[in-house]
């Protein structure tokens, strides 16, 4: 089991977002993502997600509201709880990061770039602002084959 956070940085209609396109054998490889990672040891998904920030993209987040728990099944690799997150402020400097190139993408576009099939279901959530939820994704290599939102088969 894989124990991972991802948060989207909001600005007005704008997600910042990574193009995963500079680490080898990445599963994400050339898709577009929130920033996030892994969890360290002793780490709970708010510490985690702040850390993986500040690393990816230079900013401290200063509000953030944890959003939904998205479990990820696939055939090709550990199951994977994915602590999901939006965020409205932050301070300081960007950086480049070394897993890809950040940029502010506009959310009307956004579902035209990359991205994985099950990220539209939680990108929809978040937009509707849907209270805490569970969303399992159920993947068989890059096809999603099922989708259950907090207990419901909704694919």
């Amino acid at each position: 089991m894989l124990y991972t956070t991802l948060c989207y940085l909001e600005r007005g209609s704008s997600y910042l977002m990574l193009h995963r396109v500079k680490k080898e054998h990445d599963i994400n490889q050339g898709k577009w993502i929130g920033i996030g990672g892994k969890f360290l040891d002793t780490e709970s998904p708010e510490d985690c997600i702040l850390r993986e920030c500040r690393e990816e993209t230079g900013l401290t987040l200063t509000q953030y509201r944890y959003r939904g728990l998205v479990t990820f099944v696939s055939d090709q690799a550990p199951t994977e709880y994915m602590h999901l997150f939006t965020a409205s402020a932050w301070t300081g400097t960007p950086h480049p990061c070394d897993e890809g190139e950040l940029a502010w993408i506009e959310k009307s576009t956004l579902r035209s770039l990359p991205l994985w099939e099950g990220d539209y279901i939680f990108l929809d959530l978040l937009e509707q602002d849907t209270p805490f939820f569970s969303l399992k994704l159920r993947y068989t290599g890059d096809r999603l084959v099922e989708a259950y939102l907090n207990g419901s088969q909704i694919r």
